[in-house]
């Protein structure tokens, strides 16, 4: 029967992954130009809000329904939650076993995900996407993108969840997913028109601290929480995440300090946010000497890859979000192959360093797989649309900024 003590881990979870969401508004708020910062907290609230509908709609079910065949996506058995009470237990596997919470708290917990996970990518664009091609684009990544992704690695039947692949809270799923249809994004929707002629630094740097803060407090029920469990697993978890968010916090800091001289409060918790993403798949099943070492690293590639793509401007992903969401997740996944133990977690695995060389090989052809399918998946969704509505504003739209042209608001009056 259900356990009141997972209950009320995992509903506390829930209310700290949807705090996320303002805190990422905040984090890419503070990050874009002046002109930009209402429309990118519309952005991460509107996101917030149509996900959920297609969650409860089609969402859920495709991710989590019964495997439709080939372990490829879901069927539309739970659509609109069809026969799902507050009293059907989870058929869902916790670490403390299966029917400890409700199903509909897996529902809502799991929203939460399904919803941050779209918001991360719109820092790739910033400041120059049509609100209705989002507002389409999200409808489609959730569906066509994210969902078949969320099946095959924890739907129970997906391809990759039988392979044996560990994702504990969202490594492919959320960051490298995001991660490469940022990339894509960057790609079929163009550089902003004054790249390299104007200088283009945060608007407001409390803004950006301040929600990464929120980020890291929040990011506590996003990993403990996807233990489903009020236990020991969920306590490592949350150990983990910390240590791992500030090694690749002070790792992005020192990079950064020895190339410019100066240590960035910007660059902190930015690293900080890489080395949260990079522990996310890893954080129930490795110890705290394999977080240090994923946060350190993380820190320290996502910042070469960020000066990289900022010196050669080949595309323009605006906030980095494939240097740090989909580099740290990917780093993330494939370490998950390499420091997993079953002593941290005995419903998991051991990895190549501590004997089974098998969940690296899977854990590597997982990060392929998504990666690619994402990357590629995403472009087509975004020519697509493009061919019925234009993606990007017009270049004198994106000159006043989209707060005046997609909302007619601006974030601070005159008076």
């Amino acid at each position: 029967m259900f356990n009141a003590g997972d209950i009320a881990w995992v509903a506390t979870s829930t209310a700290l992954v949807m705090l996320m969401t303002a805190g990422l508004a905040f984090f890419y708020g503070g990050l874009v130009r002046k002109r930009d910062l209402v429309s990118t907290l519309s952005q991460c609230l509107t996101i917030f809000a149509l996900v959920s509908l297609v969650w409860v709609f089609w969402g859920y079910s495709l991710v989590f329904g019964n495997d439709a065949g080939l372990g490829l996506i879901g069927n539309l058995s739970k659509a609109m939650l069809y026969n799902i009470t507050p009293l059907t237990p989870s058929t869902y596997p916790s670490t403390s076993g299966i029917g400890n919470i409700p199903e509909l708290l897996v529902f809502a917990f799991q929203l939460k995900f399904a919803a941050i996970t779209p918001a991360l990518v719109i820092g790739a664009f910033a400041g120059r996407i049509k609100f209705r091609s989002l507002i389409v684009f999200i409808v489609l990544w959730s569906t066509f993108i994210y969902s078949p992704v969320a099946h095959w690695i924890w739907g129970v039947g997906g391809w990759l969840y039988s392979l044996g692949v560990l994702d504990f809270a969202g490594g492919m799923v959320v960051h490298a997913a995001a991660g490469m249809t940022a990339l894509a994004a960057a790609l079929a929707i163009g550089k902003r028109k004054d790249l390299g002629v104007k200088e283009m630094k945060p608007n407001n740097v409390p803004f950006v601290i301040l929600g990464a803060g929120l980020l890291w407090f929040g990011w506590f029920g996003f990993n403990g929480g996807s233990a489903l469990a009020a236990d020991g697993v969920a306590v490592s978890a949350v150990v983990v995440t910390n240590l791992a968010a500030a090694a690749g916090a002070l790792s992005w800091m020192a990079v950064d300090w020895i190339r410019r001289g100066k240590p960035s409060a910007v660059g902190l918790v930015v690293g900080a946010v890489c080395g949260l993403a990079a522990i996310t798949p890893a954080s129930g099943y490795v110890g705290v000497p394999a977080s240090l070492v994923i946060g350190l690293f993380a820190g320290v590639l996502a910042n070469l890859v960020a000066n990289w793509r900022g010196s050669r401007m080949i595309f323009d992903d605006t906030l980095d979000v494939f240097a740090c969401h989909g580099i740290s997740g990917i780093w993330g996944s494939i370490a998950t192959g390499l420091f997993a133990s079953t002593a941290i977690n005995p419903t998991g695995k051991n990895g190549l360093f501590f004997g089974n060389p098998h969940l690296f090989l899977v854990q590597c052809l997982a990060v392929a797989v998504v990666a690619g399918f994402a990357f590629f998946g995403s472009y087509l969704l975004l020519k697509i649309i493009g061919f019925f509505t234009p993606l990007r504003v017009s270049p004198e739209e994106e000159e006043k900024g989209l707060d005046e042209t997609q909302h007619g608001e601006a974030a601070y009056s005159e008076e």
